[in-house]
């Protein structure tokens, strides 16, 4: 029984494999990211956790927008498009559970982009500063962790509103003017905080978009007379993360339960 509920999930994976990284997608990709993590690689003072963390950052410039727009590809045009040529329907006769199929999906649309571009970062990082990434891995992890989370709940947006109108062309485009409208909200609310002096409105922007809280923690300069307004603690820093993880989790739970009950084809 487990054989063949096994076989067709891989089937679907390696149908969702094929779409999404057709050639020479995947080494374009690889390529971009290589070439943008050893360019941009920015060495500061120092062999401690900042130095650390400005390390990561560092590495996180062009390879991640070039790991957004393939995720927000793969989710919108992968999905839609099976969606549009009737696909999903032959799906929806293997002997798999709804979630299955969507988990399959995900899989090749996510999972894949991110091993890919987390191999290739974590190995530059060991190649290029292996003094200052070793002692300090988890600060590291952290900052990954600060600067993924948006991009994933877009993802999350984008699937979802390409389930509910069958197609991924203009969710793509939603989630695009999304992640780039969230750095002008950021720089709004930095400056009504310090025109209001008042932390609020970073705390809540550091809960959708941790490494606002992240890059304040470690910050040493601010462009504002009188220095940073707010100053989160570590602890605080960790619950942005987890929150903000757990608004990815939930867009996501919400793309399920309506490819499994809403979604009618």
């Amino acid at each position: 029984m487990r054989k063949m509920k096994g076989r067709p999930f891989l089937e679907i994976f390696a149908s969702a494999l094929h779409e999404d990284y057709r050639f020479p997608i995947l080494e374009v990709f690889a390529f971009l990211y290589a070439l943008g993590t050893f360019t941009f690689a920015s060495f500061g003072g120092g062999k401690d956790e900042l130095a650390a963390y400005s390390l990561a950052s560092s590495l996180l410039g062009t390879p991640l927008f070039v790991f957004i727009i393939l995720i927000f590809k793969n989710v919108a045009y992968g999905l839609g498009s099976d969606i549009e040529k009737g696909i999903v329907q032959t799906y929806f006769s293997y002997p798999l559970k709804r979630r299955s199929i969507l988990s399959a999906k995900l899989l090749s649309a996510l999972g894949v982009a991110f091993l890919l571009f987390f191999a290739i970062q974590i190995s530059a990082l060991y190649i290029l500063a292996p003094e200052i990434v070793s002692p300090y891995l988890g600060t590291v992890l952290l900052t990954y962790a600060a600067n993924l989370s948006y991009p994933i709940q877009v993802a999350g947006i984008i699937l979802l509103v390409t389930l509910i109108l069958r197609r991924g062309g203009l969710a793509l485009v939603i989630g695009i003017v999304l992640y780039f409208a969230l750095g002008i909200v950021t720089s709004l609310i930095m400056f009504a905080s310090f025109a209001t002096n008042s932390t609020l409105g970073l705390q809540i922007i550091s809960v959708i978009s941790p490494n606002v809280g992240l890059a304040n923690y470690y910050s040493t300069y601010s462009p504002f007379p009188g220095g940073l307004l707010w100053t989160p603690t570590f602890t605080e820093v960790l619950f942005s993360i987890g929150g903000s993880y757990i608004i990815a989790a939930s867009i996501f739970l919400i793309a399920y339960l309506y490819f499994c009950r809403r979604l009618g084809l």
